[in-house]
């Protein structure tokens, strides 16, 4: 039931309803491939056969929910979809999730053709869209689906984090003067002061750069320029624009949408890094 459902919903959609490219004329299947589930819903290739030929039936909640996004469901579709994977549909998929505002999280879902992701005061990443987590796949090991990954750690701590950021002294820059006006501007929030403490005993890069604050004079500290500029194991080097917004009912909350020029190097590798797929579930 749960399977023959999927393979329904994915028929009735094409690849440019979900922000894919709608392909060749030796296109065989009708509707969207199993792959293009995948990719956009962040969940191994495997995974969703398996869910699609019976032989996985108990999807948990962030999964049902993440595919009643990618298969563009209504309401009844999606109750629907919850009751055969055999959940309650108002229960909440990711406590993670809760924390972010809904206006950023429709935001985030609503960017298929962007790397879309919400960050918190002290830069833990709070949710992200198929596309960011394809982007941010090297660091994919640090925690399932990104919930609990945090960008300036990654910065100083991951082994991969001075190659795969190209700029990393910016990216550093811009992290660190929005996580200094955070901490000025939000006193009370103690993840803000964990975050340092845990860095300044974790890393001696950390502990210099914050204390030297010379990247507080940086006139090119800012979200928008810190990420910009990455070099993806598998798809190369890629050069996104990033748009930065927020909402006053959580201060601190950002949402970074970055997205490459059309029709240029970056947009090419960013669609190949997409098809590649999403970490497992």
């Amino acid at each position: 039931m749960l399977g023959e459902f999927l393979r329904t919903c994915r028929s009735h959609l094409t690849p440019t309803d979900v922000g894919l490219r709608a392909g060749g004329r030796n296109r065989r299947v009708e509707g969207l491939r199993r792959e293009e589930v995948s990719v956009l819903t962040g969940i191994s290739v495997d995974y969703y056969t398996r869910l699609e030929q019976g032989r996985e039936r108990k999807p948990s909640a962030r999964i049902t929910e993440a595919l009643s996004r990618t298969l563009h469901l209504d309401g009844d579709a999606r109750d629907h979809l919850f009751h055969l994977a055999g959940l309650n549909p108002n229960l909440r998929p990711d406590s993670t999730h809760e924390q972010v505002h809904p206006e950023l999280l429709h935001l985030m879902e609503e960017s298929h053709r962007a790397a879309a992701y919400v960050l918190s005061p002290c830069f833990d990443i709070l949710a992200a869209n198929a596309h960011a987590q394809a982007l941010l796949s090297p660091f994919a090991g640090t925690s399932p689906a990104c919930g609990g990954q945090n960008l300036i750690r990654i910065l100083f701590t991951h082994p991969r984090a001075k190659s795969y950021f190209a700029e990393w002294p910016l990216a550093v820059a811009g992290s660190l003067h929005t996580l200094r006006r955070h901490a000025v501007r939000l006193p009370c929030d103690t993840e803000i002061a964990d975050l340092v403490t845990d860095l300044s005993a974790e890393s001696a890069d950390f502990t210099k750069t914050w204390q030297d604050g010379a990247w507080q004079d940086s006139t090119a500290a800012g979200l928008d320029r810190a990420y910009r500029n990455v070099v993806h194991p598998l798809a190369g080097r890629i050069t996104l624009t990033y748009r930065v917004l927020g909402t006053a009912a959580v201060p601190g909350q950002r949402l970074l949408l970055g997205a490459p020029v059309p029709g240029s190097r970056s947009a090419q590798a960013f669609t190949y890094l997409a098809a590649m797929g999403g970490p497992s579930p």
